[in-house]
């Protein structure tokens, strides 16, 4: 069985590419296969997550652990892509070289795709010409007014409710 896979660059303009990859290979496959697509040399790190259908980052593969003990995470090379990749539609995020963050969408468009005459891994589409410099990646958080906090030690503190009589307590 046959993967064809779609990868979308996270940026404005359109840089998409389509790999077709064999089913039964690993992810580090699939990374190697996204950085010929794109160009790059392949000798940064790089990290594959796991991803719900509104592309909610999850469990992090990375190229290679660093982490000791039981924070240790599963590499790229020892997850298959069915385990990963499992039915059509389903999302990964890649993102290579820590440095610069190249974001990528994975997605899996096909699940038996159909192979013919064709060199795997191979890139079946390319869209959009890949930028010199890696998009911003713009990070967006909840709307935290001011007036929400009070300032330490100003006079809105109500500490009222505290009793100062600790004579209640003993020490033995």
């Amino acid at each position: 069985m046959v993967y064809k896979i779609r990868v979308i660059l996270n940026t404005e303009e359109d840089v998409i590419r389509d790999i077709a990859i064999d089913a039964g290979s690993n992810l580090e496959d699939l990374h190697n296969a996204i950085t010929n697509a794109f160009g790059y040399t392949g000798d940064e790190m790089a990290s594959f997550y796991r991803s719900d259908e509104t592309w909610v980052q999850g469990e992090e593969h990375p190229l290679f652990d660093m982490s000791e003990g039981a924070d240790r995470k599963v590499q790229m090379s020892d997850v298959g892509l069915g385990e990963v990749l499992m039915k059509d539609n389903d999302k990964l995020l890649y993102v290579y070289d820590f440095f610069n963050m190249w974001s990528f969408y994975v997605e899996l468009i096909q699940s038996d795709f159909d192979h013919t005459n064709i060199e795997l891994p191979g890139l079946l589409f390319s869209l959009g010409i890949l930028p010199n410099v890696a998009p911003e990646i713009q990070f967006e958080s909840e709307d935290l007014s001011a007036n929400d906090f009070k300032e330490h030690g100003s006079e809105e503190d109500d500490f009222d409710e505290y009793e100062d009589d600790f004579s209640d307590f003993s020490y033995n």
